[in-house]
């Protein structure tokens, strides 16, 4: 067969299959949870959609999405995975380890996560090859050291860096790992550290008191729903405490961070809808293994850099999958 035959026959395949996917479901509407610890996100969600779309899941044709948000509010959650819990769904969608724990503790429907730090460590699967249970999905480490090399790169664009606060939430079961790399980085560097704790938005401000006191003059955060979900407020504070911020999420250097690095999101949502295809055509969660990001994203924002009075070499914007002017 001919290379162009070969790729014709292939493309029209392709776009057979959701087709397929959608004759197999005939006469059905699945009903599929959403729940984010976070806030709404609307490319995060509409990637999510997007990735059903491309299978043949069609919202108000052959599915119903019912959305739930705790907005970083951990005594919400709870009382919103039961009231999904209830509802009778196909499947249940959520973002990180926290809200996969919710869901879990309310219903053995299946359980897609798609951002959760290390679900195995965290008691969500029994392995990453075979989950076991009714949980599965995606995973936002690719290992701890990506801490580590978000300090490396704080340290590119701010040389004189040397006191570097670490925000987290107390009683985060994984913040002991990422905190172990960049302090062996920041050892390796000359920069010391110390962790500012934050259990609720109430507590930011305080942190950042805490941080300036101590004449903090660069600041990191761990993966967490409620410094997502207050992303705005975080960067905001960085700024006005002259604070080079490097973060886990690109939407941290949307909202005025000046540095990210880390998985695609975004991505993840997109792929967790693979998990949902397979789960409602007859998989069980426990038979589909946890997988890895394949997507990483340095971003830079220039903007915030010259509040900062800090310049972005031309080698680093280079290095940058994106830079925000």
């Amino acid at each position: 067969m001919k290379r162009r035959e070969f790729i014709t026959l292939l493309g029209g395949a392709a776009a057979a299959w959701p087709l397929a996917g959608r004759a197999q479901q005939v006469g059905k509407v699945y009903r599929i949870g959403f729940l984010r610890y976070a806030s709404p996100h609307e490319k995060q969600f509409n990637a999510f959609r997007d990735g059903l779309r491309a299978l043949g899941w069609i919202e108000g044709q052959n599915i119903v999405i019912e959305q739930r948000y705790a907005a970083g509010a951990l005594d919400r959650l709870g009382p919103l995975a039961a009231d999904l819990a209830s509802l009778n769904l196909d499947v249940i969608v959520v973002d990180g380890s926290v809200t996969a724990k919710a869901a879990k503790a309310a219903t053995s429907t299946p359980v897609v996560f798609s951002l959760a730090t290390d679900p195995v460590q965290e008691g969500l699967v029994a392995s990453m090859a075979r989950p076991g249970g009714n949980l599965t999905g995606l995973t936002i480490s690719v290992g701890y050291q990506l801490a580590g090399k978000r300090v490396e790169l704080l340290k590119d664009i701010k040389p004189d860096l040397s006191r570097l606060a670490v925000l987290a939430q107390p009683d985060n079961t994984t913040a002991r790992a990422y905190l172990d790399d960049i302090a062996a980085v920041s050892r390796a560097l000359g920069i010391e550290i110390r962790t500012f704790e934050a259990l609720t938005p109430d507590d930011l401000p305080r942190a950042f008191v805490a941080m300036n006191a101590w004449q903090a003059n660069g600041l990191i955060t761990l993966p967490n729903a409620m410094l997502f979900s207050q992303r705005e407020r975080v960067t905001a504070l960085a700024l006005t405490n002259k604070l080079a911020g490097v973060y886990p999420e690109i939407e941290f250097v949307q909202v005025g961070g000046l540095l990210s690095y880390g998985p695609s999101l975004a991505d993840l949502f997109r792929r967790a809808a693979t998990y949902v295809d397979k789960i409602l055509k007859g998989t069980p969660p426990s038979q589909l293994p946890i997988e890895q990001p394949n997507k990483l994203e340095l971003v830079v924002n220039v903007k915030t850099a010259q509040l900062l009075g800090l310049t972005i070499s031309r080698d680093f914007s280079l290095r940058a999958d994106e830079v925000i002017e």
